[in-house]
């Protein structure tokens, strides 16, 4: 048997995740706090849009009828503003002046833009060669959408587009799933905070930063972080307190086969249901996963920064995602950009750096650290690849899914 092989692929390991945690709440929330949040009920239009026949360029609106039967100057008899009831043309030798965003006038079909017109004593005359048709720069009615259409389902990530929709169909709140309470707690009796004295046997806790970052720069807000040392007794009681007052508990450090790898015992002491521990992938191998007494999602990833950061994106931000009810979306594919060997037995996450290729296009750059301890390496990298277990040689062009800082 190959190494690694009776552990579950990081794919399946992503599956049991995401079977295994527990839907957040559900609340309602004003519309200006819904950027990032996950949608928990359907939007429908609040009517036709756009509700009107809207005039899309500022110009003169009037009868294309008028034009084909060769009428090239028109009166302007007004101005159709917008945010103004339509005005009604009575003349076909006549015609509105019309803002952008206006409604069309009653009796008009189309729009000249200034820019191909001139206006002379009250009236427009338009370029001979200007192509006038039925509804020109007219944006008409109901063309994105008719009252009732579905615009967003339950699950949708709101984004500015979705916020927009949000608020064209009427709604000032919506419901949403609650952000989950995020606690980030480092262990290990080497570590010391970055103001603080230091031993040369030492060394700077740096995890905590990195991944509250990457977790800030995908919307999460209610984040905490502790410190915990290489000790049983006192691991139970700080994850005891967090475990009652947090959804999620990212633990880093602790987790392997060493004398001082507490946190497993200790999480089962405290009721947490182990679902998996060790995953066949380099780095980030001896990653644990489980369900607490009250349905917490609790991960304990590697302490080693690399493997640390890379467990986080690969498990921990899908886990949020499913535990918002987010819809599932296809992950970003991208081809490598030169050959490389993978030498494990093992799912390989490659650092890489994204760059454009003239034969390829956009693709990711081998950028390998010096091992799961080397984050220095990763400056100047937009994130990790997935490879296949090796041994292999994967030439350049390899379609493999990416994975942003």
């Amino acid at each position: 048997m190959t190494a690694g092989a009776a552990l579950p692929t990081p794919a399946e390991a992503e599956a049991l995740v995401r079977e295994r945690v527990r839907p957040l709440p559900v609340e309602s929330r004003p519309l200006e706090s819904l950027a990032g949040a996950v949608l928990a009920q359907s939007v429908r239009s609040e009517r036709d849009q756009p509700p009107f026949d809207r005039v899309t360029m500022d110009g003169i609106a009037f009868a294309s009828l008028a034009w084909r039967q060769g009428q090239r100057r028109f009166r302007v008899a007004g101005t159709q503003a917008a945010g103004h009831p339509p005005l009604a043309l009575v003349d076909p030798a006549e015609c509105f002046e019309a803002m952008t965003g206006a409604v069309l006038p009653q009796g008009c079909d189309c729009v000249v833009p200034v820019e191909r017109l001139r206006v002379e004593d009250g009236v427009a005359v338009v370029d001979d060669d200007m192509p006038v048709e039925p509804f020109l720069n007219v944006h008409t009615r109901g063309l994105d959408a008719r009252e009732g259409d579905l615009l967003l389902a339950r699950g949708t990530c709101l984004g500015a587009p979705e916020l927009a929709v949000l608020a064209s169909a009427g709604l000032s709140r919506a419901d949403v799933r609650a952000e989950p309470r995020i606690m980030i707690a480092t262990t290990g009796d080497e570590l010391v905070d970055p103001d603080q004295p230091i031993a040369a046997w030492q060394v700077r806790r740096s995890n905590t930063y990195a991944l509250r970052g990457a977790l800030s720069l995908r919307g999460h807000r209610r984040l905490a972080a502790d410190h915990l040392p290489d000790d049983h007794a006192v691991l139970a009681e700080r994850l005891s307190a967090h475990l009652a007052t947090h959804d999620v508990i990212v633990l880093t450090g602790g987790v392997s086969m060493g004398r001082y790898d507490h946190v497993p015992s200790v999480l089962r002491q405290l009721g947490v249901q182990e679902v998996l521990h060790k995953v066949a992938q380099r780095p980030g191998r001896p990653m644990w996963f489980g369900i607490g007494p009250t349905g917490q999602t609790v991960f304990g990833l590697p302490g080693n920064p690399v493997s640390s950061l890379v467990c986080l994106l690969r498990y921990v931000v899908p886990a949020l995602a499913a535990m918002a009810g987010a819809t599932a979306r296809a992950g970003e594919h991208i081809p490598l950009g030169a050959r490389f060997k993978v030498s494990p037995a093992l799912a390989y996450f490659l650092p890489v750096g994204v760059e454009y290729s003239s034969a390829m296009g956009m693709v990711a750059m081998p950028r390998p650290t010096r091992g799961s301890g080397d984050f220095i390496s990763l400056l100047g990298t937009d994130g990790f690849v997935e490879l296949p277990p090796g041994p292999r040689e994967l030439p350049a062009g390899y379609l493999a899914p990416l994975y942003r800082w």
